[in-house]
């Protein structure tokens, strides 16, 4: 298989930010971009490369060639679309990033001196690292990313290419300041500890209370999701948002954004879809929250089409204070096959909720219109890119989910990538025996799959707040993330031993593909998981975290029937699940009680299961994991290069038909994006 490689592209000798008289030429001017060759091999080599903690891989689109040209038009001009919004994930993950970015690359791309020595290998890990995170800071942990050079040789490497990086977006790079892009612990400012930029340098969390206490929240029972768009500042004294629209902040990369979008509703696939186009469009540029409601349920109830897409600023992840979202981009195209067979679930999503163990006024009546599809991914950008969930539940606004519905994607190619590129190596060392190994082994994919399928389409659908309760993120705060997914897993692990998967035709050995389910689940959430962590670390990513407190409580609550025992062999501990049907009455109770928090909003509660359950770790095993860990190079954390969505026009220039390529290398693939969609201004 031949590779192009950019150590072969000429890159040019002209500096970026040089002041001579006649203009110099760029790296941009020069750059080429590189395409894997797969000419004469039919099956994707899916793994780009590896580096520091990070696996890039590649997928493939099923089904693209066999769209018509105008849903190839819609595709393209959607990925293009969220492509321009890029820069904009880069700014709201830390307001230095774009400058220490566009510095990097300008080295990266320029430095023709000596690339064999172990600085600069550790400056290209760096780089790559900060690609991949769409910042200076980790995309899992939040630590801030290590620079295992010095500051003398980045100097070095600046001057020799001419380029400028100075201050405090130099200083940071290496000193202790904003080292935590989201810090959700208790007992800080969660808001003035917390690097991303959300907030003012000099904003509170009591200053987003009181803000959002007194701030319009919509009409009367269908309140808006406030904040979403927008960063709150201090001005003249006074707390404002600067909202991200056309014309205000991000504005010119919005406005590419619309421009895009103005051409997908120009082949949308039917009238709804151009109408929900059309809304997502006046969003971007009047800034209405009250539009962006109105382009939810137009979005939500649009199903009629083979294409679909999440576009705007959406999970609320990455801010300590669960109001603003982070702008993200996923475009879509129907997998035909496995939807029909897993829209049984979302036909019988009301038989889940009465059938749940949840108090009975925490039941909803109705559970209306759960759309669950298994979809093929086309492009993504922003907070799915590079690294992407697998499965995702849209809208947020639960008055818009529980009178309208919401739509449960599965990320079907994403999830074969991962599988064509993992091993059985890691496996086999923290499995207790061979029968757990061989249930994993045959059934392991499929529980997997059948859990994110639940956790998605029953588990977010499921269980209503009480009347005069707030929003979870006004009554849980900062712990609203981890419990909604938290709950989420619960509703998915107490229906995965259930006899109706099998009456609905969706497994065919109940009790095997449930065992495999728990014990992958327990192994993960107590162990496996924390070789994502440095030996000292609490757990601080929401969905870890949710997959410890769900783990550990059960593992205590079961102690006294010895429903999952600690066994130690050999110097090694391995977590043995004893019974089964007891564990599952175990995560019941669980689920019951996590609704009651969510129901009744009980922050006192929920700290306590978080607190006390979910982020300390057992520091002996956790330096066990590690040391065992030691034998597997498979890097823990895997993310992707996206397909290219190449058009080919004819001598007018009109799109004949658009072509996948796919890409040969991460960094080019970095710079392309940097040359073609770099709308923002780092200049303050």
């Amino acid at each position: 298989m031949k590779l192009k490689s950019i150590a072969g592209i000429a890159l040019a000798a002209g500096m970026l930010f040089s002041c001579a008289e006649e203009k110099p030429k760029t790296w941009q001017d020069t750059f080429e971009v590189s395409y894997l060759d797969q000419a004469k091999n039919d099956k994707l080599d899916f793994q780009v490369e590896q580096f520091a903690d990070v696996k890039v891989l590649r997928y493939e689109i099923p089904g693209f060639n066999e769209l018509s040209l105008q849903q190839k038009k819609l595709v393209y001009y959607l990925t293009q679309a969220g492509l321009s919004g890029r820069d904009i994930m880069w700014d709201q993950n830390y307001r230095h990033n774009l400058t220490i970015r566009k510095a990097l690359e300008n080295v990266y791309a320029n430095y023709d001196g000596d690339k064999t020595t172990d600085d600069w290998k550790a400056f290209e890990t760096y780089i790559k690292r900060v690609w991949f995170s769409n910042g200076i800071h980790h995309h899992y942990s939040n630590d801030k990313l290590p620079a295992e050079f010095s500051q003398d040789y980045l100097k070095s490497l600046l001057t020799a290419t001419n380029t400028e990086l100075t201050g405090e977006a130099f200083d940071v790079i290496f000193n202790d300041k904003d080292s935590k892009k989201v810090n959700k612990k208790a007992g800080v400012d969660n808001v003035l500890v917390s690097a991303v930029n959300f907030y003012g340098p000099d904003i509170t969390s009591k200053d987003v209370e009181d803000f959002y206490a007194t701030a319009y929240k919509g009409p009367e029972g269908k309140p808006i999701e406030a904040g979403l768009n927008s960063k709150l500042v201090r001005e003249d004294g006074k707390l404002v948002e600067k909202v991200w629209k056309s014309g205000g902040m991000y504005g010119e990369a919005i406005d590419k954004i619309i421009y895009w979008l103005e051409k997908a509703k120009g082949v949308a696939e039917n009238e709804k879809q151009a109408k929900t186009l059309g809304l997502l469009i006046e969003y971007y540029k009047t800034g209405s929250l009250d539009t962006w409601d109105e382009y939810c349920i137009s979005w939500v109830t649009s199903t009629g089409g083979d294409i679909d897409w999440i576009n705007g600023f959406i999970e609320v992840y990455n801010d300590p204070k669960g109001y603003r979202g982070s702008y993200e981009t996923i475009v879509q195209i129907k997998d035909f096959d496995m939807s029909a067979k897993m829209k049984v679930l979302s036909d019988n999503a009301q038989w889940f909720e009465d059938n749940s163990p949840l108090i009975e006024s925490h039941k909803k009546k109705d559970v209306v219109g759960v759309s669950y599809k298994t979809v093929n991914v086309a492009g993504e950008a922003g907070d799915a890119s590079p690294s992407t969930p697998i499965g995702v539940n849209l809208p947020n606004n639960n008055w818009i989910r529980q009178q309208h519905g919401s739509k449960s994607v599965s990320l079907g190619n994403i999830i074969n990538a991962y599988a064509q590129s993992g091993g059985s190596g890691r496996l086999k060392e923290f499995v207790h025996d061979d029968e757990e190994f061989e249930l994993e082994e045959k059934y392991g994919k499929l529980a997997d799959k059948l859990h994110t399928a639940l956790h998605e389409v029953i588990g977010h659908a499921s269980g209503q707040i009480n009347d005069g309760i707030g929003q979870p993120k006004e009554t849980l705060k900062n712990y609203a993330s981890t419990m909604e997914e938290g709950r989420a897993d619960l509703v998915g692990l107490y229906y995965l031993m259930d006899p109706k998967l099998k009456e609905l035709g969706l497994v065919e050995d109940t009790e095997g593909v449930g065992k495999a389910a728990y014990d992958g689940y327990i192994r993960n959430g107590l162990m496996t998981q924390l070789i994502r962590l440095k030996l000292g670390d609490d757990v601080e990513e929401d969905h870890m975290v949710n997959r410890q407190w769900v783990s550990a409580w059960v593992f205590e609550k079961g102690a006294k029937d010895n429903v999952i025992e600690k066994v130690t062999r050999d110097g090694k501990t391995y977590y043995n699940i004893n019974d089964y049907a007891k564990l599952r009455e175990l995560f019941g109770e669980l689920l019951r009680e996590t609704q009651r928090i969510k129901s009744e909003g009980d922050f006192e509660a929920a700290k306590a299961l978080v607190e006390g359950y979910g982020v300390k770790v057992d520091q002996t095993i956790h330096a066990e994991v590690l040391k065992r860990n030691e034998a597997f190079k498979s890097a823990p954390y895997s993310g992707f290069a996206n397909p290219v969505l190449t058009p080919v026009t004819d001598d007018n220039g009109e799109i004949t038909d658009v072509v996948i390529k796919q890409p040969a290398a991460f960094d080019n693939q970095m710079l392309y994006y940097a040359k073609n969609y770099s709308y923002l201004s780092d200049k303050k």
